[in-house]
C-alpha cells in the first residue's frame, strides 16, 4: 500500500508538471530580454492599477510563485508566493484535497526524573520539651491534628519544682502587697519581692504556661503538674517514638508532624536543558501507582551546583495534594513545560513542503490557485504536525499530493516556467 501511494504521488506530480508545462508554453507572450529564453516577444507583465502583474499567471509579478520560486526562501511567517495553476480542473486531476488545520492542546516541556518528598517547611519535629516521664500520648500514626493541639503529656520534677518556687515567691509577694498597704514595711522590700515573682514564673512562660495557669497551679499546689505537648501547625502525624511511661530527656524527638497538603518533588534537570528551565514554569508530575493522575505544581528552586557524575541539577517543585495521594519518597516522573497552548493548529506533515529551505504550506485561495504561505513549525503530537505562525484556524490546506504543487512550483527550474532561472 505505501509503494503504490509513492508511485501516485509520483505520477501526480508529473501529471501537474506536464499540465502547468502545456499551459505555460505561450513563448509569444515574452519579450525578448525578459531572460526566459524564448525568443523574441512582447514584455509577458502589465501595470494594473499601479501593481505589476504577471501576465501569464494572472498575479502580482513579485508574488509569482513560479515565475519567482527563489523567493520562498525569504518567505516570513504568513507571507507566501502564489501558485497558478493551469485550470480550475487541474486540482482535481491531481486529486489535491484541502482541509482547514485542526485545534487541539499542545505541552512542550522537559522531561526527568523526580522523587516525592514532604514539604520540608511544613515539616516538623515535635520533641520533648523537659526532662520526664511521659503520662499519656494522645495520638498516633495518621491522626490529623490542628494547630496548638495536645499531642502529649509529661511530668517533670524540673517543672514541678519551677511551679513550687512560683507559688512560694506568689506567697511572698501577697504578704509584702498587704504591708505595703499598712505602710509596715518598704516600698523596696516590695519591688524585690516583685522581681522574685517574676523570676521564679520566667520558666514556666519560657515553657508555654500562661500568667492564668501560674496561678491556678499556685491555688492547687497539691495537683499534679503536667506539661502538655501540642502541634506547632495542623497537620498530620507521620512518625511516633512518644510511649506511655516512657522516660525522656529535653529536645528528645516524640514525633513527626507533616503537612501533607502541598508536597514537593526534587527534579533531576539535565544540564543540555537549563537554559530553557526558571522558576515558576508549570511542571507535571506523574507516578506509576497512579497512571491516569496528573499532578500540576510549579518549579520552586534550581541547584546552583551541577552533579560532576550524573551531569543533572537537582531541582524543587511544589505540587498541592489535598487528598494525600502523593507518598514520601515516591519515584516519578516529571514535565517541565517550557510551552503550552490550549489552541494550537495543527496540520497532516504531509500538508508541509520544503521550498528553497523554508517550510510552506499551501493555501487554496481558488480552484486554480494556491498560495505558497511561509510557515513557523512546532511539535510532532499524535501524528500530526504543529504549526506555531503563518496559519489561520479558517485557512484551507492542501493536505493530499502537496508534492505535486511543490513540482508544479518549481517547474521553471526546469526550464518550463516563466522565471529568470
Amino acid at each position: 500500500m505505501r509503494r503504490r501511494d509513492i508511485l501516485n504521488t509520483t505520477c501526480l506530480a508529473c501529471v501537474a508538471a506536464f499540465t502547468l508545462w502545456a499551459g505555460c508554453k505561450k513563448e509569444p507572450q515574452h519579450a525578448a530580454d525578459d531572460g526566459h529564453g524564448h525568443g523574441e516577444a512582447v514584455a509577458h507583465t502589465e501595470v494594473k492599477d499601479g501593481v505589476t502583474m504577471c501576465t501569464e499567471h494572472g498575479v502580482p509579478e513579485a508574488q509569482c510563485g513560479i515565475c519567482k520560486p527563489q523567493l520562498a526562501g525569504q518567505l516570513k511567517a504568513g507571507e507566501g508566493l502564489k501558485v497558478r495553476l493551469p485550470s480550475a480542473e487541474s486540482a482535481r486531476i491531481v486529486d489535491i484535497r484541502t482541509a482547514p488545520p485542526t485545534t487541539g492542546e499542545v505541552s512542550e516541556g522537559i522531561e526527568c526524573l523526580a522523587e516525592v518528598s514532604f514539604n520540608q517547611n511544613r515539616l516538623a519535629q515535635i520533641v520533648a520539651p523537659v526532662a520526664g516521664i511521659i503520662q499519656s500520648v494522645d495520638v498516633d500514626l495518621g491522626t490529623k491534628v490542628e494547630e496548638r493541639q495536645t499531642v502529649a503529656r509529661i511530668w517533670s520534677a524540673s517543672i514541678a519544682e519551677a511551679v513550687a518556687k512560683a507559688v512560694l515567691t506568689h506567697q511572698t509577694l501577697s504578704r509584702e502587697q498587704r504591708l505595703r498597704a499598712s505602710n509596715v514595711t518598704s516600698q523596696a522590700a516590695l519591688q524585690e519581692a516583685e522581681a522574685a515573682h517574676r523570676a521564679a514564673c520566667q520558666p514556666l512562660r519560657t515553657l508555654g504556661f500562661t500568667e492564668e495557669q501560674i496561678e491556678a497551679l499556685g491555688a492547687r499546689p497539691q495537683d499534679q503538674v503536667l506539661m502538655e505537648v501540642r502541634a506547632p501547625f495542623a497537620g498530620e502525624i507521620v512518625g511516633r517514638t512518644a510511649v506511655q511511661g516512657a522516660l525522656v530527656d529535653v529536645g528528645r524527638p516524640l514525633f513527626t508532624l507533616a503537612d501533607r497538603s502541598v508536597m514537593w518533588a526534587m527534579l533531576q534537570v539535565p544540564e543540555t536543558a537549563l537554559a530553557r528551565v526558571q522558576t515558576g514554569q508549570a511542571v507535571e508530575l506523574r507516578v506509576d501507582s497512579l497512571p491516569s493522575r496528573v499532578f500540576t505544581g510549579r518549579l520552586t528552586w534550581i541547584g546552583p551546583a551541577v552533579d560532576e557524575r550524573t551531569r543533572v541539577i537537582h531541582a524543587r517543585a511544589e505540587f498541592a495534594d489535598p487528598n494525600g495521594l502523593l507518598k514520601d519518597r515516591m519515584f516519578a516522573r516529571a514535565k517541565i513545560l517550557t510551552r503550552r497552548a490550549d489552541h494550537a493548529l495543527f496540520v497532516p506533515p504531509s500538508a508541509v513542503q520544503r521550498v528553497e529551505g523554508r517550510s510552506v504550506v499551501f493555501v487554496r485561495l481558488a480552484d486554480d490557485l494556491f498560495d505558497a504561505r511561509g510557515v513557523d513549525l512546532g511539535i510532532r503530537s499524535e501524528g500530526n504536525q504543529e504549526v506555531l505562525a503563518g496559519l489561520g484556524p479558517d485557512d484551507e490546506v492542501a493536505v493530499t499530493h502537496t508534492f505535486a504543487l511543490k513540482s508544479a512550483m518549481l517547474m521553471s527550474r526546469l526550464g518550463a516556467g516563466c522565471a529568470d532561472d
